[in-house]
């Protein structure tokens, strides 16, 4: 696996992706769980290989089957999913915690009935106790709580210090799951699903996992995923069944490597936190791709210094594209525009801008589009698509409007130009200059204007007595 992510990366040597698929895939036979990932991540996306969504969903299951045995049904492993390029414009963290765990504590203890489930798991603390759990569970069950009703079903489900009674189990999930209680879904659905105390229906199973599945519970996943592979109660979806193992693989607890390579780059080790981003890039996950690509973009990492750094962060802001983060799909079309790490081609970035646009309705990516009509490059001159691009982005995003604005200013002054040029006052003065520069007037016209309001608006003082 490490001779593959070397191979893979070209760290310590030269890229041959090739000889990295050979390391992956003998490692993978090897029961390797990241080689197993690395397959299924490029299987699913045709990267350096023919697609194949059946190969994608073996390689997947093996690894998700792993990381569905060590959750229990109150959740699964944190993982902290940090985009800096977000972070950078927006001034401020956008990372998820991709946990419901987390929630789930949180509301326990809102509600407080957080002694209910430690006391029910029991811990290195606290001796486990059914009986304690109880009394705690029946407590909160009177005031209607959902996650005591759930904690209740969950006792009479495998008779713990109760009783076990199936009618009673469905009946407390089922409350819990009306006030939309994720552990009240998964328990429910499992019911229907395997037939336990109530009539198999793969239908409300479905229905059950999928609301689940809604609050990031990593368990709904597993299942949905089981059911699409196999068509079990639906049509079957190969890839539908790779999306949701491919979500349980990346809640392994290998997703922590993300934090580390965010702390790491927080404390400007900069070759550490790419060559785990990288890793984790290998992996499948797009956070780890595009912040891989934002490193090399910005030329913080020593190991691969511009221009060879600027074309090894094409290629990832290509691969978090395709996974349907917008950003690095306007970063590819960026990339082609200005000719980094590539030749210059603006039909190309053209196309990325457009399919960032269209697809996931990115403002920036419009008012790209716009600015391009406008000018002809790449595609036909078109005022009237320009202003409508400029339009669009406006509408999409509030920080879109001030350019926008310009952009249009700017419009309007290039049409009362080339109405001015079509004129007979044309022969007065040269308008083809004028259209030319007419950015360097406008500039200059702002600059005298703004002096003209300092100079009128400064404080005036007062003549001294002699």
């Amino acid at each position: 696996m490490g001779l593959g992510f070397m191979y893979a990366s070209g760290i310590a040597m030269n890229v041959s992706q090739a000889k990295a698929l050979v390391h992956y895939t003998f490692a993978a036979i090897g029961g390797n769980t990241w080689a197993q990932m690395a397959l299924g991540y490029r299987y699913f996306s045709g990267v350096t290989v023919t697609s194949s969504c059946e190969k994608a969903l073996d390689f997947y299951r093996l690894v998700a089957d792993k990381v569905s045995q060590g959750v229990s049904f109150s959740g699964g492993s944190a993982i902290q999913r940090i985009r800096l390029l977000d972070e950078l414009e927006n001034g401020y963290s956008t990372g998820i915690l991709d946990n419901d765990l987390i929630e789930y504590y949180q509301l326990l203890a809102e509600k407080g009935d957080i002694q209910a489930q430690i006391y029910l798991d029991g811990s290195d603390e606290i001796t486990q106790s059914n009986e304690t759990a109880l009394k705690y569970f029946k407590k909160a069950s009177d005031l209607n709580n959902p996650v005591g009703l759930s904690g209740l079903g969950l006792m009479y489900l495998y008779g713990r210090g109760i009783e076990k009674d199936y009618a009673k189990a469905q009946k407390y999930f089922l409350h819990a799951a009306e006030q939309g209680w994720v552990d009240g879904q998964l328990h429910l659905g499992n019911m229907y699903f395997n037939g336990i105390g109530v009539k198999k229906d793969y239908k409300l199973a479905n229905k059950y996992f999928s609301l689940a599945a809604q609050s990031g519970h990593v368990l709904a996943y597993y299942n949905l995923g089981q059911m699409h592979a196999l068509g079990t109660g639906m049509m079957r979806s190969c890839s539908t069944a790779v999306e949701f193992f491919k979500n349980v693989s990346e809640r392994g607890r290998w997703g922590e490597i993300l934090m580390q390579a965010h702390n790491d780059y927080r404390n400007r080790k900069f070759n550490e936190a790419f060559v785990q981003y990288a890793l984790l890039s290998e992996l499948g996950y797009e956070v780890a791709q595009s912040n891989a690509a934002f490193l090399l973009d910005r030329n913080e990492v020593p190991l691969f210094p511009h221009p060879d750094g600027l074309v090894r962060a094409l290629l990832y802001w290509g691969r978090a594209a395709a996974q349907g983060y917008s950003p690095a799909q306007v970063k590819l079309g960026d990339y082609h525009y200005y000719g980094l790490g590539t030749n210059i081609d603006y039909e190309t970035a053209a196309s990325h801008y457009r399919l960032a646009s269209e697809q996931q309705h990115n403002a920036q990516a419009m008012f790209n589009l716009g600015y391009m009509h406008e000018q002809g490059l790449g595609m036909s001159k078109d005022m009237h698509l320009a202003k409508r691009c400029y339009d669009l982005a406006a509408e999409t995003s509030v920080d879109a409007k001030v350019p926008v604005a310009l952009a249009l200013f700017k419009l309007n002054v290039m049409s009362s130009m080339q109405t001015l040029h079509e004129s007979p006052l044309t022969s007065l003065f040269d308008v083809d200059e004028a259209i030319v520069n007419w950015d360097l007037y406008l500039i200059t016209t702002l600059i005298a204007i703004l002096a003209g309001i300092v100079y009128f608006r400064r404080p005036r003082i007062p003549p001294q007595a002699a």
